[in-house]
Order: C-alpha cells, then sequence, then structure tokens
C-alpha cells in the first residue's frame, strides 16, 4: 500500500507550514478535469437518490458529501446538520439554542461548540451546517428554537461563540442569510427591509461571525427586496466579500435553496446543497452557449478547496473515536447547560419562604401534564438530534426524590389534576409546546407548488420517490411551523389555575421556544420556570433547578409582553411583508408599555448587587467595563452582567451593547470585565457605508436586564 500523500494532504501540508491556501487551492483547481471542476459546486449524490435516501430511511443519518475529488484526496464538504447537536448517528441532543442563548455565557457555548464539533468529526464530517443566528422578529416563528434570541449583538457573540468550539474540529456554517425569520412561507415571502435596518439590525450578526472567521455561510430560502437570498448578489457579495472583506464559502440551503443555477453563480453562491440538482442539470448547457463562463466555476471552486484547506490545517488533528458521542462528558455538559438556561421567572413565598427550592423533605408530589412524561427534546426537522436516550421530567423529578410519592396526571382533566394537586405537597405543571406546535415545516403545499417542483431534475425509472412522492412527502403528520397562538392551550390554562387553586404551593415549567402571554395565570401562580427545550438530560436539570441543586441563573434572551398587541404584525402565509427596526424590547420601549418581563430578566435563589463599575478607554467603538458582583444571599451562583445603552439625550431606547456571566460564591464578591461594544447605538451611512458610531455621550446602564432600576450608571464622553 502506497504511504505517499495526496495532492490535496500535500498542500494541507504547505498551508499549516504557513502558505496562502488560494494559491495552493488554484494549483489542485488546475490538476482537476472540467466535470471534477463542476462537481465542486454541488452534492455528489443523484438528485432521487438523495431524496429518496432523505425521505425514506432519514435525514443526514451520515455526512452529506459536496465535491469530492477522490483521486487527489480532496475530502469535499462533507455535512452534518445541527444545531442542538451532531445530527449524523446517535450524538447528545443538547438544549436547543435559544435555551443556549438564556445562559448569556459565551465560554460555556464555546465548550458545546466543542463538543459538537467532536462529535461530528467522529461520524465522519468536517462541516457543521447548526451556527443558526437568525433574528426572531416575532415570537411566533417556528424556529425560533434553533437560534439564541432577538437582539443582534447577542446573538452575534453566542454565534461567535459556537463557531470558536466547532471550528476547533470541523468548518462551521452560520444561517440562514438573511431575513429568515418566518417558517411557512419560507419558499414564497419577500422581505423588504431598507439598508440602514440591514446594517443595523440585521446583518451585525452575521458580520459578528464573519469576523470572528467562520468557513461558509448558508443563504436563506426567502427573497430580500425581491432577489432570491441564494442569488442576491447584494447579500452574496456585495456585503459579504465587498463590505465585509470575507473569503468563506457561500453554500445553499437545501434543495430549494436557489431558483436559477446561472443567476446564483453569478451573484456568487459558491455551492449547491445537498444533491447534484440545478447546477448538475443547467450549468452545462450555460457553459456551452455562453451563459455563463468558466472563470466563475473557478471562483467559486477554488474558494470551495481552499475553505477545505485552511479548516484541514488548522483543526484539531487526530479525530476522536465514535465513542466519544454522547459519552458521559457530553451528557454532563447537556445537563449543565439545560440547568443553567432555565429561567425562573417568578418565585413568591408561600409562608415563611418562597416556593423553590422545594425542601428535601417533601415526600408527596404531583406532576402534571401531558408534557411531563414527553422527550420532548425540540422539532423534527433538520435540527433533530438522535439521541441514545432522553430524561423526561417525571424521570428525573422521580430520580431526585426515590422516596417520595410522585403521582403523575397526564391526561387533560383539570378536576384529576386539581385532585392530584391537593393531596400532594407540592404541585408540578409541565405545560407548553411539542413539536406539532412549533419547528420547521415541510408540508403538502411546499411538495405541489409548481415553482418548487420546477427545481427538480426529471424522476428516473424505478425511484421510489417518482410514484410515491405524493405519500411519503405530504402524507405524513403534519407538524412544525410557525406557531398558531403564543398562549398556551385553553385546557392547559384551565389546568393550571385549578391545579393553584387546589394547592397553594403550584410550580409551572414552560416548555417552549420562545415568547409565551402569560397573563390570563401568571398572576394565580407563585411559581414559574421557562424550562425550554431542554435536550435529552432536560428532566435531570429541571430537577436538578427545583431542589436547588443548581441556583438558576438564566436570563430571558427576549422580552415578554402582556399583550400580542406589542408585537410586531405576523401573517405566517405572507407572500410580502417589510421588516423596520422595531421588534422586542425596542418596541416595547417605542410604544412605551411595560412587558410582563423585560428582556433579560431572571431570578435566582440569591440575591445579586452591581456594586461600581467603570469604563475604561473607547478604542474603535470598543470598551470594557468592570464591574464588582455582591452575592448577598446564601447560595453559590452564576450572574449575567448585562449593560445596556443609551444616547445621553435619549432616555428611553436602550440597546444591550454588553454582557458577561461570572460565577459568584454566597457571600463573596467577584469582579468581571464585561467587553462592550457601542455599534449597537451607531446608525448605517450610506455614503461611507459603514456604522457611524454615536457622535453625542452615551449612558451605559450596568445591571441584570434592561430598564434595570438597580443599575448603576457609567458616562461616556462623544466618540468623535
Amino acid at each position: 500500500m502506497s504511504t505517499q500523500a495526496s495532492p490535496f494532504d500535500a498542500a494541507v501540508e504547505a498551508v499549516r507550514s504557513g502558505d496562502d491556501p488560494t494559491e495552493h487551492a488554484r494549483r489542485l483547481y488546475a490538476q482537476l478535469t472540467d466535470e471534477e471542476r463542476l462537481g465542486l459546486l454541488d452534492g455528489d449524490t443523484p438528485f432521487w437518490e438523495g431524496m429518496a435516501e432523505m425521505f425514506l430511511e432519514g435525514y443526514n443519518l451520515r455526512p452529506i458529501v459536496q465535491g469530492q475529488v477522490e483521486r487527489l484526496g480532496v475530502p469535499g464538504v462533507r455535512f452534518v446538520d445541527g444545531p442542538r447537536g451532531c445530527v449524523a448517528g446517535q450524538g447528545t441532543a443538547f438544549p436547543v439554542s435559544m435555551a443556549r442563548g438564556a445562559t448569556w455565557d459565551v465560554a460555556l457555548e464555546e465548550r458545546v461548540g466543542d463538543a459538537i464539533g467532536q462529535e461530528i468529526r467522529a461520524m465522519g464530517g468536517n462541516f457543521f451546517g447548526g451556527v443558526c443566528i437568525n433574528l426572531p422578529r416575532h415570537p411566533a416563528w417556528g424556529r425560533a428554537q434553533e437560534t439564541y434570541g432577538d437582539d443582534s449583538y447577542h446573538l452575534g457573540e453566542l454565534g461567535a461563540a459556537l463557531t470558536r468550539g466547532t471550528q476547533r474540529w470541523v468548518m462551521a456554517c452560520a444561517k440562514h442569510y438573511a431575513l429568515n425569520s418566518m417558517e411557512n412561507a419560507r419558499f414564497t415571502v419577500d422581505v423588504t427591509a431598507d439598508e440602514a435596518t440591514l446594517h443595523e439590525v440585521y446583518l451585525p450578526h452575521f458580520k459578528r461571525v464573519v469576523d470572528e472567521g467562520v468557513a461558509a455561510i448558508m443563504s436563506a430560502y426567502n427573497s430580500v427586496n425581491g432577489q432570491w437570498c441564494g442569488q442576491n448578489e447584494y447579500l452574496l457579495t456585495e456585503v459579504l466579500r465587498d463590505l465585509w472583506g470575507w473569503d468563506g464559502i457561500t453554500v445553499s440551503d437545501f434543495i430549494w435553496g436557489l431558483r436559477d443555477a446561472v443567476a446564483s453563480l453569478h451573484a456568487g453562491l459558491d455551492l449547491e446543497e445537498p444533491f447534484a440538482q440545478q447546477r448538475a442539470r443547467d450549468l452545462p448547457a450555460a457553459l456551452a452557449d455562453g451563459r455563463t463562463s468558466w472563470d466563475l466555476v473557478e471562483r467559486a471552486g477554488v474558494r470551495l478547496l481552499a475553505a477545505q484547506l485552511r479548516s484541514y490545517a488548522a483543526r484539531t488533528p487526530q479525530a476522536p473515536g465514535v465513542s466519544v458521542m454522547a459519552d458521559d462528558e457530553h451528557r454532563a455538559l447537556a445537563r449543565e447547560v439545560a440547568a443553567r438556561a432555565m429561567v425562573l421567572l417568578k418565585n413568591d413565598p408561600v409562608g415563611e419562604a418562597p416556593v423553590l427550592p422545594l425542601d428535601p423533605s417533601t415526600t408527596r408530589i404531583a406532576v402534571i401534564g401531558r408534557l411531563a412524561t414527553a422527550p420532548n427534546m425540540g422539532d423534527k426537522g433538520s435540527s433533530d438530534v438522535r439521541a441514545p436516550s432522553h430524561v423526561t421530567p417525571v424521570d428525573g423529578i422521580r430520580a431526585a426524590y426515590p422516596d417520595a410519592d410522585v403521582v403523575l396526571v397526564t391526561d387533560d382533566d383539570p378536576a384529576a389534576a386539581a385532585e392530584a394537586a391537593h393531596a400532594a405537597d407540592v404541585a408540578i405543571v409541565v405545560t407548553g409546546f411539542d413539536h406539532v406546535d412549533e419547528g420547521e415545516y415541510v408540508g403538502s403545499d411546499t411538495m405541489t407548488n409548481p415553482d418548487l417542483l420546477a427545481l427538480f431534475p426529471p424522476a428516473p425509472e424505478g425511484n421510489p420517490l417518482a410514484s410515491e412522492r405524493n405519500v411519503v412527502m405530504t402524507g405524513g403528520e403534519v407538524m412544525g411551523g410557525d406557531r398558531a397562538s403564543l398562549t398556551l392551550r385553553p385546557v392547559d390554562e384551565e389546568i393550571i389555575r385549578a391545579v393553584a387553586a387546589a394547592n397553594p404551593r403550584t410550580v409551572v415549567a414552560v416548555v417552549a421556544a420562545g415568547t409565551v402571554l402569560m397573563e390570563r395565570w401568571r398572576h394565580d401562580v407563585p411559581a414559574v420556570v421557562m424550562m425550554w427545550y431542554a435536550g435529552m438530560e432536560g428532566g435531570h436539570a429541571l430537577a436538578d433547578v427545583l431542589r436547588g441543586a443548581a441556583n438558576p441563573s438564566g436570563r430571558l434572551p427576549f422580552a415578554i409582553p402582556t399583550s400580542s398587541e406589542h408585537l410586531p404584525s405576523f401573517d405566517r402565509d405572507a407572500t410580502a411583508i417589510t421588516y423596520d427596526r422595531y421588534h422586542g424590547q425596542r418596541l416595547l420601549d417605542r410604544l412605551g408599555v411595560e412587558p410582563a418581563y423585560p428582556h433579560g430578566f431572571g431570578l435566582a435563589y440569591t440575591t445579586y448587587a452591581v456594586e461600581d463599575a467603570a469604563a475604561g478607554p473607547v478604542l474603535d467603538g470598543r470598551t470594557t467595563v468592570t464591574a464588582h458582583v455582591a452575592n448577598t444571599g446564601a447560595r453559590d451562583g452564576h450572574h449575567v452582567v448585562q449593560v445596556y445603552g443609551r444616547r445621553a439625550e435619549s432616555a428611553g431606547e436602550t440597546a444591550l451593547v454588553g454582557f458577561a456571566a461570572v460565577a459568584v460564591a454566597a457571600g463573596e464578591r467577584a469582579e468581571v470585565e464585561v467587553p462592550v461594544s457601542l455599534t449597537p447605538l451607531g446608525r448605517w451611512n450610506g455614503d461611507t457605508r459603514q456604522i457611524d458610531l454615536p457622535d453625542v455621550p452615551v449612558v451605559l446602564e450596568v445591571g441584570a436586564h434592561a430598564h434595570d432600576a438597580g443599575a448603576v450608571l457609567v458616562h461616556l464622553p462623544a466618540t468623535t
């Protein structure tokens, strides 16, 4: 057997020694045949063969290979999806991204990224398609669970952390670029936004991961300002390449991610994912008749080769074995993250003490709700991780209280729930949503849309989907999509009120991806925990929080309003919509209304105080705020110091400009350094094509959430 290194391996070694990856990519490209050059630009699996595997066997069971050239040793892009873990194989199902966003802990998210990267490498992947940083303009968005929150600065920092962690092992891909925050209409809607709104609100988080060195950007399905994102030259070339100077690769979303092979190549899309589809069908003829050129094929091909060289030269050399998949260390991390993510929204006293944490001697516990026994780790679309096991809420509670009498009521029966609650020391209602209520959506309307079906090449005889397509793709369970309601089911609200009336020590654990309007019941219960879709160890983590083994440290990555009237308009069937800069806490500020819970809110089993804060010098719009945090209670915990900025002349609208999580022991005081960026307070300058930093004095509010009355104020002079 020959031990001679392949041309690709030799190029990797040269890049590792300091050579230019683009130059070596050009040398590799020059050795390819025309067929191999075109093969770099799309998937290696024939379209209908890939579709049959995806719909009949299962999605992404193994890495999806795109652009492999075996004779030169070029591995190609070997795609594995996310973001809640490694979709291929049986990986660790971490809490969904929105839950991880609630930790506000970039170091913790980087650890999650490292674990996911290890598992992808163990499965033979080299590309993680799971740095999802879309901004959920409205909480009804079905895939809100896949992103971190509704603030651009927060999104960018968490996305950069996941990028750092995964890219020790594989290439990372940020998605879906751009303005993707509607699910049911994602294949049809045109989103209009002016340039200032784009660059101030909807693009800064993508720029942040670009600055972090993310390997790839995936375009969205929707169109922006009249151009489909997969062939939108403004987004793919003018912004990414010309304005931001990025040298990574652009890839389409799957199957319906572009509408014209030639237009996508001209616009700057490098890779059509995941199969040999439109480009394989259309580019040879377009090259022959001059509608496109080999120069553009080379541009994309060299980028794809250079990205692989950069990654292979920089990544951890030795791949982990498959034993790393959902191993004890990764399970423990999933449990830690889930506990850190849970947000204690309410914890009123009943008698002499708050309801939570539960008394260790609790002997009778009523666990109520249809979700108490559900795995419920998130939606069943492309982000679904096939974890080898899961811990439900009732499993976790029983494990934490092995000697207690745990009574379970899962029926939608308020009377039975109240009866069980009345006989218990404490009643725990597990309520919220599941994969049927929210998540990724591909429905019968998708598979019968003639515009989308026209993107498919002719189906060959004998392919199982050629005759069974309608049954396979449209006959299953309808699930996911944008939420139809922001409130719980009426029966769930009835159960909560009945249980609270029967037992004053009632705790409500809410499973959801985003805002749940709680006005019809939150005043009737003493304790509310935002549990999220908490991953494979979620039941244990919930019990850790309820019994006080974990001190709640999650903080809302969005605001919860008191009414849907305080949210932007939302039509999940829209074909056109205009986005402006106002949503979430910023919209509440503009309307002058109080939320149920402000952006960044969360309680703990201890109390914290920011005792002082000072800012260092401002350089290029960045500074560091140093603060001292006192834990004035009796339990160790983590606090999240949040910095909101406002122009000195404005008392209302603020923007998140910095945050940091810090561990503080009971009765102790800790110093924390908070990186701060003034860019969120800036304004887009269309002439210079950049963000102008504030030219007026700025006030920083250093506290625990937006508009915290106890925040310490730090005054900064004008930057210009």
